[in-house]
């Protein structure tokens, strides 16, 4: 069985779409069966900016084969996502044109659509199986996010782009159950999965010295800063409300980044302390020695179905969690994540209530990493894919 694995990102990038896929081939390799042959196309390293690390063009073991696409620097605006995305495309076809190899199923990881798009266009070349991954509702969050002028042109011709791409693929998986409804317009329940975000290995058993609080108490975030984030509107705020007894450091870059420097500098919250990228390793190191771990989702509409990887891989930590969050995700560590408090997005007052709830304590969550374990939940959806190829 030969499978074809697009992703626009894979290890060693930094973001929540590297670390799925890096999961889901490594699950696919733990097959026992030696027929089958997986063949990864996806980016060389792009994430940020900020970061670089260093990456075959093409790497092979066993049998899996790993193709990396260069893709020119970008910014994560949005005409440069454009210009990457047109380069993965044609890296693509061209791979496809050179290696001649006819696959039975084709797996597209996605968030913004395209992925998927390309996926479909593949496999309704090949005849292929088509399984696709998405891990964000990319029509929806431009609704938000785009002047009305521009979305008025643009959203029906996405929309029509979804419909064929959705309706191509004999399954589909999505990221949370909150997107049931949304996935409805496009096949019939039970052609749908709903695999989530999990807890990835390297988050599991973490050996935590003894938890000790010193001043200023430090609240860490670790992420993309992006308009899906909104940092801008609620860091510099609360650093302001808490005072000179916190420091909020965040660790990351993004399309949004110069909004923060900017609102950091207007309301002088000389207790905001920003850092580029680190690594995984790093960022272990960061976490153990954090008070509080921080998450915030702006204040959309999409992101009341999300359910970001950061909640699992914060839970595993074992440290307290103050989380920026409304609809499903804010019901959802509500009822799974002890010692987490949730407020409503952008709002510096409930932040700082919440913050003053939170027992600065380690707090063992077990159970939630036994029942979130992102290898289990790779397990599930490895197994929902390679059946595509036994109905062929």
């Amino acid at each position: 069985m030969k499978i074809l694995v697009l992703s626009f990102y894979y290890k060693p990038d930094l973001c929540a779409g590297s670390f799925r896929c890096t999961a889901l081939i490594k699950e696919l390799m733990n097959q026992r069966d030696s027929s089958i042959q997986v063949d990864l196309m996806t980016t060389m390293p792009n994430r940020y900016s900020s970061f670089t690390a260093e990456a075959e063009s093409f790497e092979s073991e066993d049998n899996l084969n790993v193709f990396r696409i260069p893709i020119p620097k970008h910014n994560s605006g949005m005409k440069d996502q454009i210009k990457s995305f047109i380069a993965y495309y044609k890296g693509v076809q061209k791979l496809l044109k050179s290696n001649k190899t006819e696959y039975d199923i084709v797996v597209a990881t996605s968030s913004r659509l395209f992925t998927a798009f390309l996926g479909a266009r593949v496999s309704r070349k090949m005849g292929s199986q088509l399984y696709l991954d998405i891990r964000d509702i990319f029509i929806e969050t431009l609704r938000e996010v785009l002047p009305k002028k521009i979305n008025f042109f643009v959203l029906p011709i996405l929309k029509r782009i979804e419909l064929w791409t959705f309706n191509s693929a004999v399954r589909v998986n999505f990221i949370s159950q909150s997107f049931e409804n949304y996935a409805r317009q496009f096949k019939k329940p039970e052609q749908f999965d709903y695999f989530t975000n999990g807890i990835d290995d390297e988050f599991i058993d973490i050996s935590l010295d003894e938890y000790s609080v010193e001043s200023p108490i430090s609240i860490v975030y670790a992420g993309n800063i992006g308009e899906g984030q909104g940092l801008n509107k609620i860091v510099p705020q609360l650093a302001n409300k808490l005072g000179p007894e916190y420091e909020i450091h965040i660790y990351g870059d993004g399309g949004r980044k110069p909004q923060l420097i900017s609102s950091i500098a207007e309301l002088q919250a000389s207790n905001v302390v920003l850092h580029n990228p680190v690594t995984r390793v790093e960022l272990l190191d960061i976490y153990k020695k954090a008070d509080i771990l921080f998450l915030h989702l702006n204040d959309y509409e999409i992101n009341l179905s999300a359910r970001p990887s950061k909640i699992f891989e914060y839970a595993a930590i074992g440290k307290p969690i103050l989380a920026g969050v409304a609809g499903d995700p804010k019901n959802f560590m509500n009822r799974n994540v002890e010692n987490s408090e949730t407020f409503d997005p952008c709002q510096a007052d409930q932040a700082y209530q919440a913050v003053q709830k939170l027992k600065l304590e380690h707090t063992d969550r077990h159970e939630f990493i036994k029942q979130y374990s992102r290898s289990s939940i790779m397990k599930l959806m490895t197994k929902s894919i390679l059946e595509l190829g036994d109905n062929k």
